[in-house]
C-alpha cells in the first residue's frame, strides 16, 4: 500500500465523539476549499458505521451547501431516520464553524435476489497502455496557470491510480469537442475486504472528472487553466453491484446539458469484466469569468 493512499485511508477513518456524531479532519486541496469527494466519502463513512454490516450502501443523494475549511475539523451528525425489515436510510449533516456544509441522504439494503438486467461497457482500451498521471500531466505545465499546480494535481490524486482514456480538458482548452470523457481508476494499493470502504473509495474518486464533459464541450480547460470558476452542487449514486475499488473501473462520463451556469454531468462505472457497478449524477456550478 503507498503512503498516499495509507493517508486517505486515515482521513476515512473518522472518530467517533458520540453515537451518532462523528469528527473528520482534511488534507490540503488542489483548491482554497475542502474536496467535495473528501467529505461525501466521510459522510458516508459516518452513515455506514450507524448501519447493520449485512446492509450494503445503495444509493446516496448529497448537497454541497458552504465551502469546507481544509484548516477545521469536520463534525458529522447521523440521524436515524428509518430502520426497516430491508432497507435502512441515515441522513447526515457535515458542520464546521456552527454551520452546515454538506447534506447526505444514504440508502442501504440487506441483499436479496431479484431480476437483472444492464447497459452494456462501453468500448475502452486496456488501461495498462495508457500513461499514468506522472507520465501525462507534466507534458501540459506550460497550459496550466500556475507550473507548480502540476505538483499540487500528482499529490491530490497520489492513492489513486487514474488515467485518462483521451486527452482531459486541459489538453484541449479552446477545442470545443463531444461531452464525452472516460478514465479509469484503481486505488494505488490493496484494500480491506469491507464492502463500505470500497463505496467510499468510489465516492472519494467519483468528484474528481465527472463535470470535465461539460467542459469538452464548450473548449474549456478548467480551473487549471484559468478558464472556468466550478463547484459540485449537488451528487447522487446508485450501487448496482459489488466491485472493489482497488481493481480497475472504468469510469465513463457525459454531459447531456449546460446552461444558467450550472453542467450536469452523468456517468456509469464498469468492472473491467464489464459489469456495471455504479450510476452517477452530478450538477455542478460552470462559469466563465468575467474580464
Amino acid at each position: 500500500m503507498s503512503a498516499a493512499l495509507d493517508s486517505l485511508l486515515d482521513l476515512l477513518d473518522l472518530e467517533r465523539i458520540e453515537q451518532d456524531i462523528f469528527r473528520g479532519t482534511s488534507r490540503s486541496a488542489i483548491v482554497p476549499r475542502v474536496f467535495g469527494g473528501q467529505v461525501a466519502a466521510q459522510a458516508l463513512v459516518a452513515a455506514g458505521r450507524t448501519v447493520p454490516e449485512d446492509r450494503g450502501a445503495h444509493s446516496l443523494h448529497a448537497y454541497f451547501l458552504r465551502p469546507g475549511d481544509p484548516g477545521a475539523p469536520i463534525v458529522y451528525s447521523v440521524d436515524r431516520i428509518r430502520d426497516g425489515r430491508s432497507f435502512t436510510t441515515r441522513r447526515v449533516v457535515a458542520v464546521q464553524h456552527g454551520k452546515p456544509i454538506f447534506h447526505l441522504s444514504a440508502s442501504f439494503q440487506a441483499h436479496e435476489e431479484g431480476m437483472d438486467h444492464q447497459a452494456a461497457m462501453p468500448a475502452a482500451p486496456d488501461p495498462e497502455t495508457l500513461p499514468t498521471a506522472a507520465r501525462l500531466l507534466p507534458r501540459y505545465a506550460d497550459r496550466f496557470t500556475d507550473p507548480s499546480i502540476v505538483d499540487r494535481l500528482l499529490e491530490a490524486r497520489a492513492a489513486v491510480d487514474l488515467r485518462y482514456v483521451d486527452a482531459p480538458p486541459f489538453a484541449t482548452a479552446g477545442e470545443p469537442r463531444e461531452p464525452r470523457s472516460q478514465v479509469w481508476f484503481r486505488t494505488h494499493g490493496k484494500l480491506a475486504d469491507d464492502p463500505l470502504l470500497h463505496v467510499c473509495m468510489a465516492t472519494y474518486v467519483s468528484d474528481m472528472t465527472l463535470l470535465d464533459s461539460v467542459l469538452l464541450a464548450h473548449g474549456r480547460g478548467g480551473w487549471s487553466v484559468g478558464d472556468v470558476v466550478g463547484a459540485s452542487l449537488d451528487h447522487a449514486m446508485w450501487f448496482h453491484r459489488p466491485f472493489r475499488a482497488d481493481e480497475w473501473l472504468l469510469y465513463d462520463q457525459e454531459s447531456p446539458s449546460a446552461s444558467g451556469g450550472r453542467g450536469l454531468g452523468q456517468a456509469r462505472i464498469y468492472t473491467a469484466d464489464g459489469k456495471l457497478a455504479i450510476t452517477v449524477i452530478q450538477e455542478g456550478l460552470v462559469r466563465v469569468p468575467r474580464d
